[in-house]
């Protein structure tokens, strides 16, 4: 069975990272983990022995790494801000690869933007997320139908739509990091009209 600490998952594990799992475990390719999640990002100061969440993570993240290999191939997630991608990089560091596959949906970017952007040798892929779900977003834009996937168990399904987005052929326009701080959006409060 694989185990996470053999993957490139297993640092972030180790340092109390991934949090909120809805999947964590083995997927139905052999020697692959699967975890859907957030991974922390920023974590708040703690006093004495109390546990508190982070101050901003990498949401409802979508992953897949193999076992014995020291990157992860295919990522989605969400940041509430755009800015936060940096952190991204920093955190999961060498765990990026400059072959991979990642997709980041934002929050305060423009609706009608795609980005492709470089930090170091790791590229992202960065586009809108406003009132859905990385899930359904990945699914549509690597053209995965629910009905074809819904016998699968949850490793099968991650394991199918991430399968997919390596071969994504959307368009998206070259940026830098420091133009897309510019051209970023304020953060929408993610509980306005929310009912009470």
């Amino acid at each position: 069975m694989t185990a996470i600490e053999n993957t490139a998952l297993g640092r972030l594990e180790k340092e109390g990272r991934l949090l909120n799992a809805v999947f964590k475990g083995p997927t139905t390719r052999p020697g692959q983990f699967g975890f859907r999640g957030d991974i922390a990002l920023k974590f708040q100061a703690q006093v004495a022995d109390e546990k508190r969440p982070p101050e901003y993570s990498l949401e409802q993240v979508l992953i897949v790494a193999q076992e014995g290999e020291s990157t992860i191939p295919v990522l989605a997630g969400y940041l509430h801000s755009f800015a936060y991608l940096a952190d991204v990089v920093k955190v999961l560091g060498g765990a990026l690869g400059p072959d991979g596959s990642y997709f980041i949906f934002c929050n305060n970017i423009d609706l009608l933007a795609r980005y492709r952007i470089k930090l170091g040798d790791i590229t992202f892929h960065v586009l809108p997320c406003d009132q859905s779900t990385v899930w359904k977003e990945m699914m549509d834009l690597v053209g995965v139908d629910r009905n074809d996937i819904k016998r699968l168990n949850a490793g099968g399904k991650l394991d199918c739509l991430l399968g997919a987005a390596q071969d994504v052929g959307a368009r998206f326009d070259d940026i830098s990091y420091e133009d897309g701080l510019k051209r970023m959006e304020p953060v929408k409060n993610r509980n306005e009209n929310r009912p009470v």
